[in-house]
């Protein structure tokens, strides 16, 4: 008797193609204000459920702010309240939700994110490995990468400038792991008197997830908060929104831009068959004129 095969590349060609929609909850985010901050990350995990999303990507350090001081004192746990909160919500919603949270542990505080299934459970923990100099003596250097096979496709998780194109051998990595979704919890900020008419923001991330997608035909999702820094190195600048969706075939959606643009943006979402396995990899990214890596 033939024992029936049963392995993440079959599950994966019986997923692909098909589409879930995604919610990219661009939301107000202020320094040292737990509470206020947690509660309309639940209430916006709410609404993309109620307009039929199943998945919910939240912005970067969402509980606290991007290297807000306060963090210091009013970081937790990835076992916490902070988790703990989103994961009722994600279990009410029965959605999964991608979070940027400020993690606790030990001596040490990361700048973290998870990703929550509809049971509410953690189905993966990231820690961001490129963060900018001026965040040092805050967050600690993350130390893990990882991917999680859903009934949605793998998803895979980063943070921000883990996406940087300085440092987008983390996402090749995601990739090869064989990530067909990279959802990124971000918190872009511009100087205060960025005039987004004469200086449209965002083409970096536009660069960088574009050659991830042309690559592996993964599809990158970065989802921003927005506000003032009221504290920390950056004080006196704003995260704009401007979240973006990248897929193989182009941009899927984009936020608006402004320190008080919140908004949710659904996006449909059509995972793609990796391009190959292990060392075949290679011969698909030669093949699509990158070699190296």
């Amino acid at each position: 008797m033939e024992v029936a095969k049963d392995t993440l590349l079959e599950r994966q060609i019986a997923m692909s193609e098909r589409s879930f929609q995604l919610g990219m909850a661009q939301i107000l985010v202020e320094g040292g204000r737990p509470k206020a901050n947690l509660d309309r990350a639940v209430q916006a995990i709410r609404k993309a459920a109620d307009q039929g999303c199943r998945v919910v990507v939240l912005p970067e350090c969402l509980d606290l702010g991007w290297t807000d001081p306060s963090a210091r004192e009013l970081a937790q746990p990835v076992s916490g309240p902070h988790v703990d909160l989103l994961g009722n919500a994600a279990r009410e919603s029965k959605v999964f939700v991608a979070a940027g949270l400020v993690e606790r542990a030990g001596s040490r505080l990361f700048n973290s994110a998870v990703l929550l299934g509809p049971s509410g459970d953690i189905l993966l923990h990231h820690r961001k490995i490129n963060e900018l100099d001026i965040a040092h003596d805050l967050y600690a250097i993350g130390d893990r990468l990882g991917v999680v096979e859903t009934e949605l496709g793998t998803l895979g998780l980063a943070i921000c400038a883990d996406n940087f194109p300085t440092s987008l051998s983390i996402g090749h990595v995601l990739a090869r792991m064989g990530a067909q979704v990279i959802l990124s919890p971000s918190a872009w900020a511009v100087d205060a008197d960025r005039d987004h008419v004469r200086e449209p923001y965002g083409k970096l991330w536009l660069d960088s997830y574009s050659e991830l997608a042309r690559l592996f035909d993964v599809t990158v999702i970065g989802v921003s908060s927005v506000g003032w820094l009221t504290s920390g190195p950056w004080k006196g600048r704003k995260c704009i929104g401007c979240s973006l969706a990248v897929g193989p075939d182009g941009v899927l959606a984009k936020g608006p831009f402004g320190e008080v643009a919140e908004a949710l943006i659904c996006v449909d979402v059509t995972p793609r068959l990796p391009i190959g396995r292990g060392t075949k990899i290679a011969e698909a990214l030669q093949a699509r004129g990158r070699s190296g890596c």
